[in-house]
């Protein structure tokens, strides 16, 4: 059965799963759908053309699936998609998309979205990531899975982070983090693999190994990036035998080779 504290405002039109639980005098929309198991702190606001998944766990006065901060937007009905098994904390604002990109903004699954954490327009965030308090999304940023986004850190927009990379804590980022790379400061610059995530993942020591040597061939080697790029391909090929490690240095090197910001340096 459905708990709705009575001081909840919910839209006749909302549709909320059977066992969805509200906090007191949270409001909800009447475009929004939540999923089963969800559950929603007080003083949380979601709103907009916004769909939740299952299991979802709101804390007390988050902003959801508000208007995008975008000065081009003019009311589109543009959407905030999250998936299943999300925790999102105090404070935490999420937007919709705009009809400048594909109108979406989305969240994948298994996310930790801590306190005070922004994810602006048209944002793409995969799973398993974790956003540490008041970490700073601008619009359009690409975040991957399993990546970790550290406190007060702020991201321009239309930035990639890759898979498994991490940013570090008050760190500015204006260009793109290749997966499995940290990268911390302001600006934020590269300080090597993420090998203790990657050993946490299950990640073999021959792959680790072979991470850390296509690191060395892109900002160690005094290769051009045009040079760093055949030299990583020319790695992948050559790990052929060993499908997880030839996987993995693939995805590097597609992620650097389709980088329109620049990366990191």
């Amino acid at each position: 059965m459905t708990r709705i504290h009575v001081s909840a405002v919910v839209d006749s039109k909302a549709e909320i799963a059977s066992d969805v639980e509200i906090g007191p005098y949270s409001v909800i929309g009447p475009n929004v759908k939540i999923g089963a198991g969800s559950k929603i702190g007080s003083h949380t606001v979601i709103e907009g053309y916004t769909t939740i998944g299952k299991e979802n766990t709101f804390a007390h006065f988050a902003a959801i699936g508000g208007a995008p901060q975008d000065m081009k937007y003019r009311g589109e009905p543009t959407q905030l998609v999250i998936g299943d098994r999300n925790t999102i904390r105090e404070f935490t604002t999420i937007h919709t998309g705009t009809s400048q990109d594909e109108g979406i903004t989305r969240i994948g699954n298994d996310n930790w979205i801590m306190a005070y954490v922004h994810i602006a327009h048209d944002c793409q965030i995969g799973n398993n990531t974790i956003f540490s308090s008041n970490a700073q999304i601008a619009g359009h940023v690409q975040v991957s899975d399993w990546a970790i986004m550290g406190g007060m850190s702020g991201v321009h927009q239309f930035v990639r982070i890759g898979q498994h990379a991490m940013l570090g804590g008050a760190s500015a980022l204006v260009q793109d983090i290749p997966p499995f790379v940290i990268a911390a400061g302001d600006k934020a610059s590269p300080h090597g693999i993420n090998v203790e995530g990657l050993k946490r993942r299950g990640f073999s020591s021959e792959t680790i190994s072979a991470l850390r040597q296509a690191y060395k061939v892109l900002y160690k080697d005094g290769l051009s990036f045009e040079e760093a790029k055949v030299e990583i391909q020319k790695m992948a090929l050559a790990s052929a035998a060993d499908a997880a490690t030839a996987e993995k240095l693939t995805e590097f090197h597609d992620f650097i080779a389709a980088s329109t910001r620049g990366i990191v340096r």
